[in-house]
């Protein structure tokens, strides 16, 4: 019995010793303290984990384990939090809910440097927790980069997915010279613009934003006024962006909430280059719009914001694009829908994921 009882000891102190070194932080890699997360405003969710390439990646997982899962995408410069009124309704119908928080951001780990990230990153850690969660018959929904980086996903891996909706995203693409060129104008952009105060690009978003009738050259001042100040910035506003891009007017527990991941500027680096990878990919992402959306021949539904200005000129690759879409207004909503009309969009997705009609 004794031996027994030392090796039971034994076992359980290299179990705990390999668990606390398999969740080591690396050099040049930040992890935001615990406790900035506790006690948040309507987020009594179970944090789950899971190391992928060095990184321990958060992600919420909520709901019957054998039940159809919906996987929530996040976007810029949010995370898990942004879908906390949609993750209840979505549990409710019976439905598995699982939403990860992006490397960067959330409670997922960070790096110190904004060169360690890529487009590509994100693609691939997420395919990865989708592989490991064993994830199948999964409806897609991505919001921003959520959509840049889920619609990657569910192009590279389509069998795990049976449906996909978007709201106020897209997958930017290009093809040869030209999208060599757009990237190289984005450089010159950020290069030309120089460091962008929160001001300077708060009065051209509201500028666009406010417009009856945006031309193309309102949006493409303000987004390459927002690139350029990501990139520079030291220490991004992030409540000041939410609320600015999305036109709301948070509580102080919300803001508190999307403060939350980042003790200081360094923890940042990710929200700040994110906007400059939008057009690293064009090439590959021509590729996958020829290869699997151009030929989709599954549930799509596009829902973007009435009030939506940021992304608005995408919605047109998915209405000219992907055969068949189911395409309805969110009337009233921004960008950020989640926050707006967040539990009335959960609603529409389980009648769409159930075969029911939707409507605006």
């Amino acid at each position: 019995m004794k031996t027994f009882l030392k090796l039971f000891i034994f076992l359980s102190i290299t179990f705990l010793s390999f668990l606390s070194f398999s969740y080591e932080v690396k050099e040049g890699v930040l992890r935001t303290p615990d406790d900035r997360f506790e006690n948040l405003e309507n987020y009594p969710f179970k944090p789950n984990y899971m190391m992928i390439d060095g990184l321990r990646i958060h992600y919420l997982d909520e709901g019957p384990k054998d039940a159809d899962p919906i996987i929530l995408f996040h976007g810029e410069p949010t995370w898990s939090y942004l879908f906390r009124k949609m993750i209840p309704v979505f549990t409710e119908a019976g439905y598995r809910v699982v939403v990860p928080d992006m490397v960067g951001f959330g409670k997922s780990d960070k790096f110190e440097s904004k060169y360690n990230y890529s487009y590509q990153l994100h693609i691939e850690v997420m395919k990865e927790l989708v592989r490991r969660l064993d994830l199948k018959n999964a409806t897609h929904f991505g919001q921003d980069w959520g959509g840049l980086v889920g619609l990657r996903v569910v192009a590279e891996m389509p069998n795990r997915f049976s449906q996909v909706v978007v709201s106020n995203t897209g997958m930017v693409a290009g093809e040869g010279i030209s999208a060599w060129f757009m990237q190289r104008l984005v450089e010159l952009t950020v290069w030309w613009n120089g460091p962008i105060t929160f001001k300077e690009l708060k009065i051209a978003a509201q500028e666009a934003l406010n417009a009856e009738n945006p031309t193309d050259g309102d949006g493409i001042s303000m987004f390459a006024k927002w690139i350029a100040h990501s990139y520079y910035s030291k220490d991004m506003d992030i409540v000041g962006i939410i609320e600015t891009f999305g036109g709301l007017d948070l509580s102080e527990g919300e803001k508190r909430a999307y403060k939350a991941p980042y003790p200081s500027g360094r923890y940042k680096a990710g929200a700040h280059v994110w906007p400059y990878l939008i057009p690293t990919q064009l090439q590959e992402n021509e590729k996958y719009w020829k290869e699997v959306y151009d030929k989709w021949d599954k549930p799509f539904l596009v829902a973007f914001g009435g009030e939506e200005r940021i992304t608005i000129r995408m919605k047109d690759d998915f209405l000219n694009r992907i055969p068949n879409p189911t395409v309805i207004t969110l009337g009233g909503a921004g960008h950020f829908v989640q926050e707006e009309v967040g539990p009335e969009l959960a609603q529409i997705i389980i009648n769409f994921i159930e075969g029911k009609k939707v409507s605006d």
